[in-house]
């Protein structure tokens, strides 16, 4: 990530090119962060698909989190879809994480099971 002078200092905005991307300043049309970063999130993964309730910033509210699932976003957009047409309630996929309203930790673990993937439950 560029320093603070360096952000300061460089140009956001070309009438040659348009809008310039904040991280490698290139035009936003030819800018590959969001596909580079794609691709380092699924290079992280170890292939092990973990579920997690969580109530943490949620005012108490139970969350299951699925985590590490290897696919593209669009794919696991899908996935979530699919996940919440099973458990019968809402969620979002937030940062490679999906997260499914309520504890639904063993229903989600056999539907996951059944699309091939290794499972494990993760904290308490």
């Amino acid at each position: 990530m560029p320093s603070l002078q360096d952000q300061l200092r460089g140009r956001v905005y070309s009438t040659e090119h348009g809008e310039l991307c904040p991280d490698c300043r290139q035009p936003v049309a030819e800018c590959h962060c969001t596909e580079n970063a794609e691709q380092a999130r699924l290079a992280e993964l170890d292939g092990i698909v973990r579920l997690r309730r969580e109530t943490s910033g949620r005012k108490g509210k139970g969350v299951t989190t699925v985590s590490g699932v290897p696919l593209p976003d669009a794919e696991l957009k899908a996935l979530a879809k699919q996940l919440k047409k099973v458990c019968g309630t809402g969620g979002a996929v937030k940062e490679g994480i999906i997260e499914i309203q309520g504890d639904h930790r063993e229903r989600l673990k056999t539907a996951l099971e059944n699309l091939g993937y290794t499972v494990k439950l993760a904290g308490g």
